[in-house]
């Protein structure tokens, strides 16, 4: 495979930073190995107008959260015409904003659960009350752009629901309260484009206490992660179906994961979110699912490096 000359993007300057780094090193590694021209790049430490200067022909962005996953770099490597793994600029936008994602999806008849939008400057006015009687207890409540589980509360209390707003306020200005769906936690990772998606393995989440929590996704082996999932018969199929339609309403191509709660009682699945630059770490989902589907992450990464384009060509020559 002639792939070019490939910059790895990692680090970044989110509070995603440690994970993405993770998720850098362990890219790099595999495409190293399986004899790509990769080398790591990271956006906070290098003026992206480097990638120009070192000869770069394709990113492979492993970046999370903001500036690496909300379309800013995107945009810029956009305008700098360098080919890039994973979703486009509008994509990846409103893939970050959690919220609007919700609008999208609800516009399009899929299922998410009820949530309320609150501002920072608005947490003074904030009826407690009222959002516990629109989506009742428990509640979540996360930024609206933010990712690996930082800042999100489960409020099971009404004492607990201003801290928990407070907590969301320093990482985001824009707060998500959420009505809590109590039942099987499970993901999905998706891959391609258009009529193209596929979806791979269902994965359940099994974490203690159901706390699935930053610690928990990264740091500790006690979160059991079940693939085969397990789920009953036909209910792995509508999970597919609904992910793959709720990641080709966003425009979403190349990969993205969609987190999904199944409601104990009812069994209808409820979208959560999406993350369209999931993690690549020894925790990571995305690999575990891949590998369930007979896929290695090597295997993976350079699937994800081949499908590496832009949203638009810039025209070649003079322009004057």
């Amino acid at each position: 495979m002639n792939l070019g000359k490939v910059a790895v993007l990692l680090g970044g300057l989110s509070a995603e930073r440690e994970v993405s780094l993770m998720s850098g090193q362990g890219v790099l590694q595999a495409l190293q190995t399986s004899g790509v021209d990769a080398q790591p790049f990271d956006p906070a430490k290098q003026d992206l107008n480097e990638l120009k200067s070192l000869g770069v022909d394709r990113c492979f962005i492993a970046l999370h959260g903001r500036y690496g996953e909300d379309g800013a770099v995107q945009g810029a490597l956009e305008l700098l015409g360098i080919p890039y793994t994973g979703s486009g600029v509008m994509a990846s936008s409103i893939a970050m904003d959690k919220a609007m994602t919700k609008r999208v999806w609800v516009a399009e008849g899929l299922s998410t659960p009820e949530h309320v939008l609150v501002h920072r400057s608005a947490l003074a006015q904030v009826d407690v009350q009222a959002l516990i009687a629109q989506l009742g207890l428990p509640m979540i409540v996360k930024p609206a752009r933010e990712g690996s589980s930082i800042g999100v509360t489960r409020v099971d209390r009404a004492e607990q629901l201003a801290p928990a707003l407070q907590e969301a306020a320093r990482c985001d200005a824009d707060i998500l309260c959420e009505q809590c769906i109590v039942g099987d936690e499970v993901t999905c990772p998706v891959l391609g484009r258009g009529d193209g998606a596929q979806a791979l393995p269902v994965i359940r989440i099994v974490a203690p206490d159901g706390n699935y929590d930053y610690q928990n996704k990264y740091f500790t082996d006690d979160t059991q992660y079940l693939v085969p999932c397990g789920l009953p018969a036909g209910e792995e199929q509508a999970i597919q179906a609904l992910v793959i339609k709720a990641y080709q309403v966003l425009g979403c191509r190349g990969w993205g994961r969609i987190d999904v709660m199944i409601d104990g009682q009812t069994r209808k699945p409820y979208l959560l979110e999406i993350n369209t630059s999931p993690g690549m770490t020894g925790h990571s989902l995305v690999p575990m699912s891949a590998r369930a589907a007979g896929i290695s992450y090597e295997q993976l990464c350079l699937q994800l490096l081949q499908d590496a384009q832009l949203d638009n060509e810039l025209p070649k020559g003079d322009l004057a």
